[in-house]
């Protein structure tokens, strides 16, 4: 069983910075790929970035530039560093480890920005 712990999200202006973390209690946190997704009200969640196990990144064309995903094996966890945050990024923002057919989610975290 994976239990992911989210935490960092804040109400933020237009144009600030957040940095989330996940925390991951797992046996070999290194083999997951790692994502971030985020649902705001009324959408459907949306993938932000993915990490993989090999440190490939993946980005949603409407972060790219602003949104830093890493991880530090060591310490399993996953990070989104979040620059230039705009109201449109205002969501609920979830953690998700994957390991071939298996995902595992996070409750998630509110990030607010407000223009």
């Amino acid at each position: 069983q994976v239990q992911l712990v989210e935490s960092g999200g804040a109400s933020v202006l237009s144009g600030g910075s957040l940095r989330l973390s996940c925390a991951a209690s797992v046996n070999i946190f290194s083999i997951y790929t790692m994502g971030w997704y985020r649902q705001a009200p009324g959408k459907q969640r949306e993938l932000v970035a993915t990490i993989t196990s090999g440190g490939t990144t993946n980005y949603a064309d409407s972060v790219k530039g602003r949104f830093t995903i890493s991880r530090d094996n060591a310490k399993k966890t996953v990070y989104l560093q979040m620059n230039s945050l705009k109201p449109e990024d205002t969501a609920v923002y979830h953690c998700n480890a994957l390991l071939g057919p298996k995902a595992y989610w996070g409750q998630g975290t509110q990030v607010t920005v407000s223009s």
